[in-house]
């Protein structure tokens, strides 16, 4: 497996410095920047698309779930924390792991073996490529929950009103950008436009019915009903070789 790109956002540069060492430790891991707040980690996230992230969840002004919030595309996410409620809180984010602070050296190194583990055999995050794929993980926060959700097990987005609601794995979280603005970074190999409401993704059709006026009905796994308009029924034909 290639290098793994490691970014580190936290405000103790005490905390950063323990982190450096720990990862010297590890092969494979290079740290390709570090930041002390949400502002200049994302700046730096933006600009060197790790393949990993080590966020401290607690920082003054912005916290880490923020950071997550702010991002298109969220690399493998490790919380580093010195408060348990927040290392609990973690796990509603599907964090890949969080270490607890003072970071024991034999806790960190298990961290470390489900990072690589994870990332063996799946598209890295750091490739420069403006869309997303299967693999990426984006960060939906509504209302108190929140999630970080791989692309490819997302079933359907959908208009609600300014924003887009999202169904995954019997979850329906408002994600607070358009759909346009969604479906400019999805992999058009997945998804597919069925009308001006909703995107598909094509992996979790369970059948296809003809409909009125040349439309097409769509049921998903999940049991919602999708109407495909006429104009895009032609095209949808096409893709699917139907």
């Amino acid at each position: 497996m290639s290098t793994i790109k490691a970014v580190i956002v936290e405000d103790s540069r005490l905390a950063r410095n323990e982190l450096k060492e720990l990862i010297k430790n590890h092969g494979g891991i290079e740290i390709v920047g570090e930041a002390e707040n949400v502002d200049e980690g994302f700046k730096l996230i933006n600009e060197t698309q790790p393949d990993l992230l080590f966020l401290d969840i607690n920082m003054p002004e912005k916290d880490g779930f923020e950071l997550l919030e702010m991002l298109d595309r969220v690399p493998i996410t490790v919380f580093t924390t010195a408060f348990d409620e927040f290392a609990i809180k973690s796990f509603e984010y599907n964090a890949l792991d969080y270490i607890l602070k003072p970071i024991n050296s034999k806790r960190f190194a298990l961290a470390m073996e489900k990072v690589k583990k994870q990332l063996e055999g799946t598209v890295s995050l750091s490739d420069s490529q403006e869309k997303l794929t299967e693999s990426s993980q984006i960060f939906i926060k509504d209302g108190d929950k929140c999630w970080l959700v791989k692309i490819g097990d997302i079933s359907l987005f959908e208009i609600v009103g300014n924003y887009t609601r999202i169904y995954f794995k019997g979850e329906k979280p408002m994600l607070y950008k358009s759909l346009n603005q969604v479906e400019e970074k999805l992999p058009v190999q997945n998804f597919f436009r069925a009308n001006r409401q909703q995107i598909i993704n094509v992996n979790y059709i369970k059948s296809v019915v003809p409909w009125f006026n040349g439309k097409l009905k769509l049921t998903m796994n999940s049991g919602e009903e999708v109407e495909v308009s006429r104009r895009q029924s032609y095209i949808f034909k096409d893709k699917m070789s139907i």
